[in-house]
This record gives C-alpha cells, structure tokens and sequence, in this order.
C-alpha cells in the first residue's frame, strides 16, 4: 500500500469519525509495513494511530484499524 493510498482511507474514516482531519500526518515508521497517522490537535481522541499494512492490504483493514483504535 502507497503512503497516498493510506492517507486518504485515513482521511475519510477520521472524516467519518468527525475528526478535522485537515492536518493529519502519515508517516512510515522504522519498520516496514508500519504507519503511523499523527492528529495533531485533536481533543476527541487519539493523537497517533499506529496500522500495519502491506502488499495486498485492503482499504477494509486499515479502516477497522483506524476504527478500532479511534474507539479504543
């Protein structure tokens, strides 16, 4: 999965969430397959989401991460 393609999942599910997601951040972290989306700002939840993703990912899998975490 492409950093472009992970942005904009992140970008609808937080949308979807209400969170202002005008300033979110993805950035790969030191290992492959793993991201990090930073919400500066937001007062509503988490400021990091971590997800795992690779070769083969579903837009699906990162929304359920992104999903669960928010909640969590």
């Amino acid at each position: 999965m492409e950093q472009q393609d992970l942005e904009r999942i992140a970008r609808a599910t937080l949308k979807e969430l209400g969170v202002p997601v005008v300033d979110n951040v993805v950035l790969l972290e030191d290992q492959p397959g793993q991201w990090r989306i930073q919400i500066p700002g937001n007062r509503s939840g988490p400021d990091t989401l971590r997800i795992k993703c690779g070769k083969g990912t579903t837009a699906q899998w990162v929304r359920e991460q992104i999903l669960n975490q928010y909640a969590g």
